[in-house]
């Protein structure tokens, strides 16, 4: 596979759980809709993350986004409200599956806010493609 192959790969997938994120955001399923914004801009990252790996490498097997926008050497690029929105959306990754964090993760979450999320996914989503 070649690293355009693989760098497609990843925005496959990106693009496929973002189109997941709208489809359980409507069905009012929030903390997986904004699971699925994560997993949207994890897999971006890795994906560009990908056109700098060697051989047989692939993008690191981490789910910090602020740390993978570093190993993609686009966290200084991004806006500080990019950054603060990959810092806000990265404990939705792992603490929105286990019960103790899920319930407050939960409280905290409103259609409107997750609405917000999927926008600002949609538009992180857009700018990183524009990044490769």
């Amino acid at each position: 596979m070649t690293n355009s192959d693989k760098i497609q790969y990843w925005f496959d997938l990106a693009e496929e759980d973002l189109s997941i994120a709208k489809v359980v955001l409507d069905a009012n399923k929030l903390i997986h809709s904004v699971f699925m914004c994560h997993q949207t801009i994890e897999k971006a990252l890795k994906g560009i993350i990908s056109q700098y790996c060697l051989n047989d490498e692939i993008p690191p097997k981490i789910h910090h986004l602020p740390k993978l926008a570093e190993r993609a050497k686009l966290y200084a690029l991004m806006s500080v409200e990019q950054q603060e929105f990959i810092k806000e959306l990265t404990p939705m990754n792992v603490e929105s599956r286990y019960p103790e964090y899920k319930k407050q993760i939960e409280e905290g979450l409103s259609d409107a806010i997750c609405k917000e999320i999927y926008v600002k996914t949609e538009e992180l989503l857009c700018w990183l493609k524009a990044k490769l």
